[in-house]
């Protein structure tokens, strides 16, 4: 039986209707045609604007950046959700996972306690949320490392959060303009200058 009819629904755009309790970290997999990258939240489906081209190229800068020094431990991955409980199953722009947690090719989920940093690249449509409503939870599911990019006349300017683990809260340890240069998870080193270059 497909998703559709188990869940009552006979028209392609009719998930946009949620069942009583709302939707579940399952249901993003078994939904049809649900449009890329939509997200979880609080058991609503959260649908993603067109990105821009700042978004698109900070992600290949910092994608590019990060997997090119993580150690074989780690691997980066891009544009994957993270389960954090039930109801609450967002898509990072960017993960550091730990690389025994890729289980296979047609995975789709993380779980937050092989996740070591959340990227959030800010949109104009996410704002609320890449700010505040994601990052909260995902200091509250135990994920050690978060950054938050904006944007400002064109480069990035990367906000970096560690945990306080005793809180369950993020506390700022920079804010990082041009350049970034980073001990922790691992050491890291991203011109922010290079966003606009088409070849690391």
């Amino acid at each position: 039986m497909s998703a559709a009819r188990e869940y009552g629904l006979d028209d392609q755009y009719e998930w946009a209707r949620p069942p009583q309790g709302g939707w579940t970290a399952d249901d993003l997999d078994r939904l049809p045609n649900l449009p890329p990258h939509t997200e979880l939240i609080d058991g609503s489906l959260v649908l993603v604007s067109p990105q821009t081209a700042f978004h698109m190229r900070a992600m290949r800068l910092f994608e590019n950046a990060l997997l090119g020094q993580a150690p074989d431990t780690l691997d980066v991955m891009r544009e994957m959700t993270v389960r954090l409980d039930a109801k609450n199953r967002p898509e990072p722009d960017l993960l550091v996972v730990r690389a025994d947690a890729c289980i296979g090719p047609k995975q789709t989920w993380y779980s937050p306690d092989v996740v070591l940093l959340a990227v959030e690249v800010v949109s104009e449509d996410s704002e609320e949320r890449d700010r505040d409503t994601k990052p909260r939870r995902y200091a509250r599911a135990g994920i050690p490392h978060f950054w938050r990019v904006e944007e400002d006349r064109g480069l990035p300017v990367v906000h970096v959060y560690e945990l306080d683990v005793t809180t369950k809260a993020y506390q700022p340890t920079g804010i990082y303009h041009d350049k970034l240069r980073l001990a922790a998870p691992y050491d890291i080193y991203v011109d922010l200058t290079a966003i606009n270059r088409r070849r690391p």
